[in-house]
């Protein structure tokens, strides 16, 4: 059984989704091309008769050209996303004159891997790691970091987190989302 990415409200985040699309004059059938994922599981997720993963959720809000708490009715230190491999608690959204950030304690488990959609246009991620070795950054572009250490990349390209080791990571991620327009990215 596939765990849900959020613990949240499935139907208040499909909300969300679908105001963000509309605001934008974007179809369901163009989101759904534009973020790889079918029609009908858009749907379902507007719908909130699906429960998303992670990846899905990023790649939608990528395509909409906005950050992830966007599609978050009220944020909070108790929302935990849950990916592929990655599960990341935000601890806080914050936003200055250029940008949105939104920083997050990770907990990767040894021996595990996720790919991630590229975020939008401009995207960096930073992350410290306080325990384990993370080789993370671009498909193909990795960088090592272990206790102490820091990664950071451009990451609106498909991404990755890998655990080298038997010990389990556990870091901090700060997005930042460069302030955009409400226009989908192309």
């Amino acid at each position: 059984m596939t765990r849900p990415a959020l613990d949240l409200d499935p139907v208040a985040i499909g909300r969300k989704i679908r105001v963000l699309r509309e605001e934008r004059g974007i179809s369901l059938s163009e989101l759904a091309r534009r973020a790889e994922v079918g029609k009908a599981t858009l749907s379902g997720l507007e719908t909130g008769t699906r429960n998303p993963t992670l990846e899905t959720l990023w790649a939608i809000t990528a395509q909409l050209g906005v950050p992830f708490a966007a599609i978050l009715d009220s944020p909070s230190p108790q929302t935990t996303v849950h990916g592929e491999a990655v599960e990341a608690r935000l601890l806080q959204v914050f936003e200055d004159e250029g940008a949105t950030y939104e920083l997050y304690r990770l907990h990767i488990p040894a021996g595990s891997q996720q790919i991630s959609p590229g975020h939008p246009e401009g995207t960096t991620e930073h992350i410290t790691v306080f325990a384990g070795i993370l080789s993370a950054g671009p498909v193909g572009a990795h960088a090592q970091a272990g206790p102490g250490g820091y990664l950071t990349w451009v990451s609106d390209v498909q991404h990755s987190y890998t655990v080298i080791g038997l010990e389990d990571v556990h870091a901090s991620l700060l997005i930042r989302y460069p302030a955009q327009g409400k226009g989908p990215r192309s």
